[in-house]
């Protein structure tokens, strides 16, 4: 039992992980679909902790149950096998411009809080997920396992010393924002990292074998999830002009424990270190399939095209490409909300 719950909160950190990237870790998502709506992202914020839990439990069960290998089979399952084949390519793309994010989230790391180059940043990334690569799913978890709970060892720790100690208006008002896009943001940014998790959660489902495991670990790291982003918009929400920042968990960091800021720095980029890992060895185990090459000219192949695409600049990235994948992903929400009854009788499916 004890071996089970361990293997449990290893699924865990890798979801977490996964999630975790670029804009939550570095604050810049968490201020776009949640701090800005004031108390009204706070009720966000518990809707997609709902959502996290319920639906990524739910995900690496049926991968479990239909034998997926890849998010290839799965879309497959939930689509058919001609609208699936559509919105697997869809997916190769997402994929490739969330790691172009992700790396350009570790530029905007290196750049705006280390003072180094852009490009160093990304290439410092780069090399260190070709190395973890090497180790395949070992190297996923042991990266987790050590970045995650800092990650919410320090959101915790901010969050308290705002709250205990008065730090600007904390959870802010409810947003004067009379276009009710406060309702639909937490569904946009759940299907968005569901959708994307799934690279990731597919194929380690189907190595876990096990469905307790996997459903228990889809809880726990649903529920580490909300607890990040609850704890990370309090501290946002006493940064005065929050949406100005590309980095604004450190700047928070900076004003109310600048003594532990380096160390905060690296967390952050180690969260985004284990999203660009997730992502690239769902999109390796997806090529493989379809492309008889070494594992690690395929994962050159990924970071070299992701490269290219995050040189247009972290800020933009996150700003028009999230929302439009958030959009392209309600689908696959949906779907997997839907009993197993109604879903069969879709005629999509059994195209």
């Amino acid at each position: 039992m004890r071996g089970k719950w361990l293997s449990a909160f290893q699924v865990a950190a890798v979801y977490v992980g996964t999630v975790v990237g670029a804009g939550f870790a570095t604050g810049k998502e968490i201020v776009e679909f949640f701090t800005q709506y004031g108390l009204y992202g706070l009720i966000g914020i518990l809707l997609s902790g709902c959502l996290f839990m319920w639906i990524g439990a739910k995900m690496m069960i049926v991968s479990q149950e239909i034998g997926a290998k890849s998010y290839k089979e799965f879309n497959e399952y939930l689509f058919g096998n001609k609208i699936g084949t559509i919105v697997n390519i869809l997916m190769l793309l997402v994929l490739v411009g969330v790691t172009s994010v992700m790396l350009s989230g570790a530029g905007a790391v290196f750049h705006e809080q280390l003072g180094l180059p852009y490009l160093t940043g990304i290439g410092i990334t780069i090399i260190l997920t070709v190395g973890v690569m090497f180790f395949g799913v070992k190297g996923l978890f042991g990266v987790n396992l050590v970045v995650v709970p800092i990650m919410v060892l320090f959101s915790l720790i901010l969050a308290s010393k705002v709250l205990m100690g008065g730090e600007g208006p904390v959870l802010g008002a409810f947003s004067s924002d009379t276009s009710l896009r406060w309702i639909v943001s937490p569904f946009i940014y759940t299907a968005f990292n569901l959708a994307m998790a799934q690279a990731v959660l597919v194929p380690l489902a189907n190595e876990v074998k096990d469905r307790s495991i996997v459903k228990w670990g889809g809880i726990i790291g649903g529920g580490i999830l909300c607890l990040i982003l609850i704890t990370n918009h309090i501290s946002l929400s006493s940064l005065p002009n929050v949406g100005q920042f590309e980095i604004p968990m450190a700047e928070v960091m900076k004003t109310l424990m600048f003594s532990f800021y380096w160390l905060y720095v690296l967390v952050i980029y180690g969260e985004i270190f284990t999203s660009v890992i997730g992502d690239v060895f769902g999109l390796e185990r997806q090529i493989k399939t379809a492309i008889r090459l070494p594992s690690i000219l395929i994962v050159t192949g990924i970071l070299t095209v992701a490269f290219f695409i995050s040189l247009f600049g972290y800020g933009s990235l996150i700003s028009i490409l999230y929302p439009i994948f958030g959009y392209m992903s309600l689908t696959v929400l949906f779907l997997l909300v839907l009993p197993e009854s109604v879903l069969d009788r879709i005629p999509f499916r059994n195209s």
